[in-house]
């Protein structure tokens, strides 16, 4: 089947660089998203939008009307007084999530022979004014959740005056993710920053992190990386709770992501690759815009080697148009057994926009592996509440709210 015929069918008609500001003519003002009766929030706000686009993506993960309705008010809950802001009205914070400033992503990810698992990415303290202010907001959004879900936050108690000090440095102080199952409650990822001390500080809180949660050696099997960007721990009910650190790899090749794996086993030099190869494309020589990323997650404290890795590459810095992002996340998926019709179906869900009116609505693309368990793909969508980055080498618009 020709899997880009089959979304055109499907859609309706009509270190980081820093995070461009929506001014100055970099991005344009998104088209109007797709809409229903049952959306969930304050119509025109932030909130309505997101909370639509979840619940649509609910239902393309099995989750029925009730589950749907559900996620969506829990994803107005956590993002707080921000979630009745009006759409005309500009980001009300910078945030380091996405490159419109939208506090909220989207993600599929893929095995074969299963529904999706569908993902939502948000950072429940923006707009509260500073990075302090945030972190706490945050924390009580995660604090809350483990009240009505009923888990333990031990572990993120545990490293609470490393990640969030009185006065925390860095682009973003918390996140929260939130993975949603049919039948259950949302398993949860709060994810920190390294250098809320201080970026000459990041490897000391990252290591003094892992130790006391009993991963004494685990950061010397980290790779060689950029920049730490992230220390995530696992909440809530999972079988096999994680600890994960986020690594950016500047001007990262196919050959040397081949060697960046550290678990043992693993998979091969040539497998990751090849995963590479379809994700950047063949003619991306090295990721010298945007750096790629890796995780390595560690569930067990007896030896220091992760039992997971993952690859992230930010596909939208290396394609013309969404069009060729969307064809690469459906190579990659074919590749690995994996059927591409709910990303195909996810893409109508958020927007009514032709793909090659800009690029960024597929943020990244990764392969994770971990012990025990078959490769997974994951898609990184993106919210575009605000703006679309315009194609590859087309001219910019002046950003209109």
């Amino acid at each position: 089947m020709d899997h880009i015929s089959t979304y055109a069918a499907l859609r309706p008609h009509p270190s980081h660089p820093p995070i461009p500001a929506l001014a100055g003519g970099y991005l344009h003002a998104r088209p109007e998203s797709p809409s229903t009766t049952e959306d969930t929030g304050v119509p025109g706000t932030l909130g309505a939008l997101t909370a639509g686009q979840l619940r649509r993506l609910c239902g393309i993960a099995g989750m029925g009307p009730g589950e749907a309705d559900a996620h969506g008010r829990t994803l107005l809950q956590a993002l707080g007084p921000v979630a009745d802001r009006p759409l005309d009205l500009p980001p009300v914070t910078p945030t380091f999530l996405s490159d419109d400033h939208t506090p909220v992503e989207f993600s599929l990810s893929f095995t074969p022979g299963a529904a999706p698992a569908l993902r939502v990415l948000l950072e429940p303290g923006c707009g509260a004014g500073s990075p302090a202010r945030s972190g706490r907001a945050g924390l009580a959004a995660v604090r809350e959740m483990a009240r009505r879900w009923n888990f333990s936050t031990a572990a993120l108690d545990e490293l609470e005056d490393l990640f969030l000090p009185p006065a925390p440095e860095g682009p973003f102080a918390l996140w929260c993710a939130l993975e949603l199952r049919p039948g259950g409650a949302p398993k949860v990822k709060v994810y920190l920053n390294p250098a809320a001390r201080g970026a000459d500080r990041a490897t000391a809180t990252v290591r003094e992190a892992l130790h006391r949660l009993g991963h004494r050696q685990a950061f010397d099997a980290l790779p060689p990386a950029g920049r730490l960007l992230f220390f995530a721990i696992d909440l809530g009910d999972w079988d096999e709770p994680r600890l994960k650190v986020y690594l950016a790899h500047h001007d990262l090749t196919a050959g040397a992501a081949g060697g960046l794996c550290r678990m043992d086993p693993g998979p091969g030099e040539a497998e990751i690759r090849a995963f590479f190869d379809l994700a950047a494309g063949t003619d991306a020589v090295r990721l010298d815009r945007r750096p790629g990323q890796t995780c390595h997650a560690f569930t067990e404290t007896v030896t220091r080697r992760p039992s997971g890795f993952t690859l992230y590459v930010p596909v939208r810095d290396y394609v013309r148009d969404d069009a060729e992002a969307l064809a690469r996340a459906v190579a990659v998926l074919d590749r690995y057994g994996m059927d591409p019709a709910p990303l195909l179906a996810a893409v109508p869900a958020l927007t009514g926009r032709s793909l090659t009116d800009g690029t960024g609505l597929i943020a990244y693309l990764g392969l994770a592996h971990q012990q025990g368990r078959p490769p997974r793909v994951t898609a990184y969508l993106s919210s575009e509440a605000y703006a679309v980055r315009p194609p590859a080498g087309a001219p910019a618009a002046e950003a209109v709210h």
